[in-house]
């Protein structure tokens, strides 16, 4: 499929398809007329790049696991910064569901007092 295709499949721009290129996250092949054409499988890995940089994985480190994921092979120093990532993200997960258990109170508590319309009085806003 070429770029534009792919682009739209994925979601992903095809400015960003061309820097997972040069990242060396994502291949392709050339057509007679120079045109990228990439596998039926580049929708899934695209998607896949996406989730991973989601997760707060830099580049570098996502070209170092996709070898693993491709094969479902991997070396034990893959398998043990796949361990660590995952590890991070979970990390990541706590923090988040803090965050969300935080901000539900504080909806309830503003709930509770009434909505106003417009903007709050000076001194409820420490101003």
């Amino acid at each position: 499929m070429r770029i534009g295709e792919l682009a739209r499949r994925s979601g992903v721009s095809v400015r960003s398809l061309r820097y997972y290129e040069t990242q060396k996250l994502l291949e392709s092949t050339r057509t007679s007329g120079g045109q990228r054409d990439y596998a039926e499988g580049a929708v899934g890995r695209v998607e896949l790049i996406q989730q991973l940089y989601a997760a707060g994985l830099p580049s570098g480190t996502i070209v170092e696991l996709l070898p693993c994921v491709t094969t479902g092979l991997a070396t034990q120093g893959m398998l043990d910064q796949l361990m660590t990532e995952r590890a991070h993200i979970a990390t990541r997960i706590d923090e988040l569901g803090k965050a969300k258990e935080k901000l539900d109170r504080v909806i309830e508590q503003v709930i509770a007092a009434g909505i106003v319309s417009g903007d709050p009085p000076a001194a409820a806003t420490g101003g």
